[in-house]
């Protein structure tokens, strides 16, 4: 995506800015008041996925809405940065560098097991997450990428002819539908613009073909951290029955349904989400 994001067509562009960090040039939106909240965003989207849920919460928290590198208006600097690991230590690096300590970690999709993972590398907050990604490829960006997406990132031209074949608004209505979840036409722009960009798809099959889920999974049993799933029941991307069971396992993480929404439910429902984010983080203990 071309920097700047033009107010006109893009959501809280107002509180964009550039940020160097751990090689990368980042796009952030800061916006709100009190502790701070970082929202992490699934393959395949971008930080403008949030911009609903951070409107409702911006009295009570500031957030900090990344793109993750590649993806958005993020610029990678680095290569090899693309896996689980790398990008939860340089979202961690660029809160560092931001000079921020998040409050609460909270994450959809992908980026719900970024989160997780931040926390088992050092950070002591909360985590909060939507329909996290915790059961394999399928379930990271299967809405919007095939099941080949991880060969496909090889391949010379596909971020090209993938924009090119899928960045019409009749597919990309296709690939929302799939998702179990139904969002405004304005967000549905959004998508469509983010899917004609090469520069995006191509971060995310970058992501996705260095995606590995074993050092979260390994390590879930360990973390203390208190954490909050809130699962769609008509999520059609992430089976919300591995996050359910997770949830009955560990005492640190408490599941929330939300029976009537999809994989995308905090653009979809934004106001229960922004009630159940804001519940947690004033007081994790009774989640």
């Amino acid at each position: 995506m071309q920097w700047p994001p033009q107010p006109a067509v893009w959501p809280l562009a107002e509180w964009s800015r550039q940020i160097l960090a751990a090689g990368h040039k980042w796009h952030v939106q800061v916006l709100g008041q009190g502790p701070a909240l970082l929202l992490i965003h699934g393959a395949g989207g971008a930080g403008q996925s949030w911009s609903y849920v951070a409107e409702m919460l911006a009295d009570q928290f500031t957030l900090v809405i990344p793109d993750l590198p590649g993806q958005g208006f993020s610029k990678p600097g680095k290569p090899h940065r693309f896996g689980l690991n790398e990008m939860a230590q340089d979202l961690a690096t660029l809160m560092v560098e931001m000079d921020i300590t998040p409050h609460g970690l909270v994450g959809h999709s992908a980026g719900g097991a970024i989160a997780l993972r931040m926390a088992q590398q050092g950070l002591t907050c909360p985590v909060a997450a939507v329909n996290p990604a915790l059961a394999g490829f399928d379930g990271v960006a299967g809405w919007l990428y095939p099941r080949m997406a991880k060969t496909m990132a090889h391949l010379p031209f596909t971020a090209a002819l993938f924009s090119k074949l899928a960045g019409t608004p009749e597919k990309v209505a296709q690939l929302l539908e799939a998702t179990g979840s139904a969002i405004s036409p304005q967000m549905a722009e959004r998508y469509l613009q983010l899917i004609q960009d090469t520069d995006h798809v191509n971060g995310t099959l970058k992501m996705m073909a260095a995606w590995d889920l074993q050092p979260v999974l390994r390590n879930l049993a360990k973390l203390e951290n208190p954490c909050l799933f809130l699962l769609g029941g008509q999520d059609r991307t992430v089976p919300p029955a591995t996050a359910r069971s997770l949830a009955a396992k560990l005492g640190s993480i408490t599941a929330h349904d939300m029976p009537d929404h999809g994989h995308l439910a905090h653009e979809e429902d934004p106001a229960l989400v922004a009630r159940q984010i804001e519940r947690f983080f004033k007081d994790p203990s009774k989640s």
